[in-house]
């Protein structure tokens, strides 16, 4: 089997926290239309709308609070106050200022690799906000190319990791989706490592990759260096 030469990582909830702070204002946002709807009606209606945007706006913050403030419109009926609305945009805008701190063990999981291997971040979501974090999370010097996608796909994969590497049979990826970091990367011919993380997005689930010998299942990102060292 060729041995490994690139690495590819996922950033929010891969190398820090992100979706506790989605989670935050989608419960604030429930609780403003509380008058409109139970709990988890307004939740769901939410979460149906957001699925549905994705094919227009993409992944990220910025796609999310228009899925809010067109929710709180259709649950109203037109309603809904400018100052709820302007409550709900600076929701959004927390979010997109919140701080980014590397999980424990990261920085130093990717200073052990940055002399061995390249190291490439592959994300979705906004340009703006993913370069922010990156800055904000003091990791960006340790990586060769940095990669904001609209979607993680196969070809996607593929694509990345024959440009900055030499090719997806030698590449692994690394994050906490298994629908978008882990499934299409082993079906391009990397390896899937999946670090599970404790708030999962329901767009970011599948089943385990059915029979493959390149997919693992770790606790955490230091985890990866002793698989890596195993691989050669």
């Amino acid at each position: 089997m060729p041995y490994l030469t690139t690495i590819g990582f996922d950033a929010d909830d891969t190398l820090w926290h992100h979706e506790r702070y989605f989670v935050a204002a989608k419960a604030r946002f429930v609780e403003l239309l509380a008058g409109y709807g139970e709990p988890e009606m307004v939740g769901s209606r939410l979460h149906d709308t957001e699925i549905a945007n994705v094919r227009d706006y993409g992944f990220g913050v910025k796609s999310f609070t228009l899925s809010m403030v067109e929710t709180a419109v259709s649950l109203t009926k037109g309603t809904i106050s400018a100052a709820v609305i302007g409550e709900i945009i600076e929701l959004g805008r927390a979010m997109l200022t919140h701080p980014v701190d590397p999980f424990p063990g990261v920085r130093e999981t990717l200073e052990t690799l940055k002399s061995t291997h390249r190291l490439l971040v592959v994300t979705r979501g906004d340009l703006f906000d993913q370069e922010r974090k990156l800055t904000a999370s003091g990791l960006l010097p340790f990586f060769d190319e940095i990669e904001i996608v609209s979607d993680k796909t196969r070809p996607i994969y593929e694509r990345i990791f024959t440009r900055h590497g030499d090719g997806p049979q030698r590449a692994m990826m690394i994050g906490n989706s298994m629908r978008a970091d882990v499934v299409p990367a082993i079906a391009a011919g990397a390896w899937g490592v999946h670090v599970p993380s404790e708030l999962v997005w329901s767009l970011d689930l599948a089943d385990d990759p059915a029979d493959s010998q390149r997919f693992r299942r770790l606790p955490d990102v230091a985890a990866v260096l002793p698989l890596v060292e195993e691989i050669g």
